[in-house]
């Protein structure tokens, strides 16, 4: 008997399952798939990995290479037109990207440019002492290098026959009546003077009436002994070098300025640097003149500073580390046109910037721009760019794959490519 309740419980029960279930709308399960398949929603859209544009899939998924999750792909869903050189991005692409975009303005720069380089002579307060007549060295004065002399200080006393003899011919002539004797004696004083003597010397001679045996060199400047080859009892003929004198009172230190400073670089600008001999010591000078050649080998322009050593503190061949601060101007006096320095893309001679359209959300187009000199975090811009448009300073360099993926001109590739075209 409670077997047969227990059998007639169990048929009725499954057979209000099957009742129920047929009463289900069909019209429910369809919605229900339809909300789990996205693809239901917008057929056309096309789904990419913001990481491997390459990636393009008709549904939302992940990616196969890094897992991450699929988004929308540029230009696809919104249906906005873009142009050769634009490129949509959703809201959701951009962040992923790090799509981040700052203004083009005018600004005031100055640019700190660091310059090293060593001090040297001052090119124009060089003296070279030589003979002018063949003889023999007999008495040294100046007799080691560094020895510090005055104008007209003796150097050294030279014997040469030549000379006794053109100042026994001096005065001879002086001693003849006449007008004959008017022109051998100028002569006389002129092949003298030729010689090296000096118009004191020679009135000397005159005034005594002797002739001297020896002639001595005297210093045409002030300064340092730097360079002395003469020895005594050394005999020299014209032209061989004898001493150099340096005047030390004002120093050259020579810079070298690579050829992406030079557009900030101005002869009159002041000059800061230090020694290493004279730790945290600031010295100042002007710039004086920067090299119409570039090194071949260095790429470099050498650029000259005029420093005032009065106390002689700066020595030749010292190495200094410079700065120089140079304001940027824009076209003419104008206030320059400035971007941030991460903004450009930079290949060559080609810079490529990428600017947000002011009236469409998410589109970015790319533009080449002529850049002028790089101050500190921004460049210069000189043409190209409008004050106020907004350029994108971080995620260009991703826009820009993107756009090459697509075939659309990018960095890379400047002009459009497909159909095996460029």
């Amino acid at each position: 008997m409670k077997k047969r309740v227990v059998l007639a419980l169990g048929i009725g029960l499954l057979v209000g399952l099957w009742l129920g279930r047929g009463c289900v709308p069909r019209s429910t399960a369809a919605d229900a798939a339809a909300t789990l398949d996205p693809a239901r929603e917008s057929p056309a859209e096309i789904w990419t990995c913001s990481m491997h544009p390459q990636i393009r899939q008709p549904k939302p998924g992940q990616c196969p290479i890094c897992f991450m999750d699929l988004i929308p792909a540029a230009g696809h869903g919104s249906g906005t037109e873009t142009g050769p050189r634009e490129i949509e991005l959703s809201a959701v692409a951009r962040k992923l990207a790090g799509v981040e975009t700052a203004p083009v303005e005018r600004r005031s720069l100055s640019a700190e440019i660091r310059l090293a380089g060593k001090v040297q002579l001052d090119e124009t307060r060089v003296a070279t002492i030589s003979p002018r007549v063949s003889g023999r060295i007999d008495r040294l004065v100046a007799n080691y290098t560094g020895m510090v002399v005055k104008p007209g200080d003796p150097l050294a006393d030279l014997y040469s026959p030549e000379l006794v003899s053109a100042q026994q011919e001096l005065l001879q002539a002086a001693k003849l009546p006449g007008g004959a004797s008017s022109s051998l004696l100028a002569a006389t004083r002129e092949r003298l003077r030729l010689w090296g003597l000096t118009a004191e010397q020679i009135a000397g001679i005159e005034r005594d009436g002797q002739v001297h045996d020896h002639v001595t060199f005297t210093a045409p400047i002030g300064g340092i002994v730097v360079e002395k080859d003469a020895r005594e009892g050394q005999t020299v003929e014209p032209g061989m070098r004898l001493f150099t004198v340096a005047d030390l009172s004002r120093v050259w230190v020579q810079l070298d300025a690579y050829e992406s400073d030079l557009a900030l670089l101005r002869e009159d600008q002041e000059v800061e640097f230090e020694a290493e001999a004279y730790s945290g010591e600031t010295f100042k000078g002007t710039l004086a003149f920067i090299d119409p050649v570039v090194d071949p080998a260095t790429r470099t322009v050498r650029v000259r500073v005029e420093v005032p050593n009065a106390d002689g503190r700066l020595k030749p061949e010292m190495f200094v580390r410079a700065v120089v601060r140079a304001s940027v101007a824009g076209v003419g006096d104008a206030v320059p046109l400035v971007i941030p320095a991460t903004a450009p893309l930079v290949t060559g001679p080609r810079a490529v910037v990428y600017v947000a359209a002011p009236d469409r959300e998410g589109v970015f187009e790319g533009r080449e721009v002529v850049l002028g000199p790089r101050a500190g975090a921004f460049y210069v811009v000189r043409e190209g760019l409008r004050e106020g448009e907004q350029v994108v300073v971080q995620g260009a360099f991703k826009i820009d794959s993107s756009l090459q993926i697509q075939g659309k001109p990018s960095m890379m590739a400047p002009e459009k490519q497909g159909n095996g075209e460029r």
